[in-house]
């Protein structure tokens, strides 16, 4: 038997990586001479970069500015002339000092020096994961760190953050990388929100980022005086496209101003590491995540594995932290089973702090019900 365990992280209680090793000890434990292969995967939140440095990328670890301006490590992956960049592990909420945000002045600067490093050192195509950002600064940030100007009415360089952009006059992009002008960048992205607007990127996910009422609507006119400066600078207006909302604007700016072109991020994930060819053989894989909802079958990781385990005629078992939904909706959508730790430990705090334990005794009941091959 050969089974490919394929999990995203258990946000709260372990990683991708760390997921996959306790369902491939808990199988091993029950089956110690079946072939287990761990492939942790994302879908471009955190853990993006952790997933293809388990994959054999190469680790580069850079000092960047984190959301709120404090130094910190950071890294993305390379292999060859290609690099994954992750938002979150640079000025994502998971980078914020003690864990306090600050919606108003949070900045993607330090993402900017993530990508000049890469471009720095002959990087020609960055794939960018989106998600976990803490600050709603639509990406300008991050064009700052690139060598672009963003000036106030008497020409001075505007302070970080989103409420500074209340106060933006011009964009000033001569300075900007050479390596942008060539490199390809391709942002691994699953939300659909425009810049703007009700279903936009402040209204959507500022409350996830600390904003009250007054300062989401502080940001929103910031947000709306910044488009208006990019399109201005670039001569397109890119504001109303699908998906450039996605990490408080980020987006935005990317492709207004990088000519970034989005994709599905665990669809990314899987073509980088040659997903395909692990499954190629297998007889089962198993995939999961650590809360399962509506949102999990609407293009993350789990679905995206199941995709390609089906286009190689493969079972699939999905296991959670987890389900908001009852079982007959993973039926329905092609998985074969469902596995949860909840049904083990109810108490959703025990289960959380437990994981790795509940998932070996999982791993010990998958491999319990099938039949050796």
């Amino acid at each position: 038997m050969r089974i490919v365990v394929a999990p995203d992280k258990f946000k709260g209680s372990l990683g991708a990586a760390g997921v996959a090793g306790a369902l491939a000890a808990g199988i091993h434990a029950e089956q110690p001479d079946w072939t287990v292969v761990e492939v942790p995967v994302a879908d471009g939140g955190d853990g993006t970069v952790d997933a293809f440095v388990a994959a054999g990328w190469s680790a580069v670890e850079v000092e960047v500015d984190g959301p709120t301006g404090v130094p910190h490590p950071a890294r993305y992956a390379r292999r060859g002339d290609t690099a994954v960049v992750e938002l979150a592990a640079a000025v994502g909420l998971v980078a914020l000092p003690d864990g306090r945000p600050d919606a108003l002045g949070a900045s993607t600067f330090g993402l900017g020096q993530l990508l000049a490093h890469a471009l720095d050192n002959g990087v020609t195509e960055i794939v960018l994961g989106l998600g976990g950002s803490a600050s709603t600064d639509g990406g300008a940030g991050m064009l700052t760190a690139l060598g672009a100007r963003v000036l106030d009415r008497s020409g001075a360089p505007l302070g970080r953050g989103g409420a500074a952009l209340l106060d933006a006059a011009a964009l000033d992009l001569g300075g900007l990388h050479p390596g942008t002008r060539s490199a390809r960048f391709v942002l691994a992205c699953d939300v659909d929100n425009p810049l703007l607007g009700p279903h936009g990127a402040t209204f959507v996910y500022g409350p996830q980022k600390g904003a009250d009422p007054d300062q989401l609507r502080i940001l929103e006119s910031a947000m709306m005086r910044w488009g208006g400066i990019v399109t201005a600078a670039t001569g397109s207006d890119v504001s109303l496209t699908r998906g450039v909302g996605a990490a408080g604007g980020t987006g935005f700016g990317a492709v207004a101003v990088l000519g970034a072109q989005s994709r599905a991020g665990i669809d990314i994930v899987l073509d980088l590491i040659g997903f395909d060819d692990v499954v190629a053989g297998a007889d089962l894989v198993i995939t999961g995540e650590g809360s399962i909802d509506e949102q999990t079958l609407h293009g993350k990781a789990p679905v995206g594995v199941l995709a390609a385990a089906r286009r190689a005629n493969l079972p699939v078992l999905v296991v959670a932290g987890r389900s908001l939904l009852d079982e007959s909706y993973f039926l329905a959508a092609g998985f074969d089973k469902l596995y949860t730790l909840t049904a083990r430990e109810p108490d959703a705090r025990r289960s959380m702090a437990n994981a790795a334990e509940l998932l070996r005794a999982v791993g010990r009941d998958i491999a319990a019900g099938l039949e050796p091959t």
